[in-house]
């Protein structure tokens, strides 16, 4: 069973990709919850559980994060790629 942990600065517009960020620039969003990615991830077809009190470890804000469960059919970057592409369609 693969876990995978996805933080909201992953898809953050506002960050580089030393910052944390994950997805290219192009994919990304400004100021992304994790509601939107969880909502995103159960999309793409996979179970999703939000943490509210965790805290990305560059950063002093706590976004959470969201912990995709049984993901062990795609890479880490695929996922990310993909869940990136529906939280862009939900903000539309």
């Amino acid at each position: 069973m693969v876990e995978n942990v996805i933080w909201p600065v992953a898809f953050d517009a506002e960050r580089s990709r030393s910052e944390g960020r994950r997805v290219p620039s192009d994919l990304a969003v400004t100021e992304p919850t994790v509601d939107e990615i969880a909502k995103a991830v159960q999309q793409v077809g996979y179970d999703a559980v939000i943490e509210r009190d965790k805290t990305y470890p560059r950063e002093r804000e706590q976004r959470g994060r969201v912990i995709v469960k049984d993901a062990d059919d795609a890479t880490k970057t695929d996922l990310l790629g993909a869940v990136a592409a529906y939280v862009q369609v939900l903000r539309e």
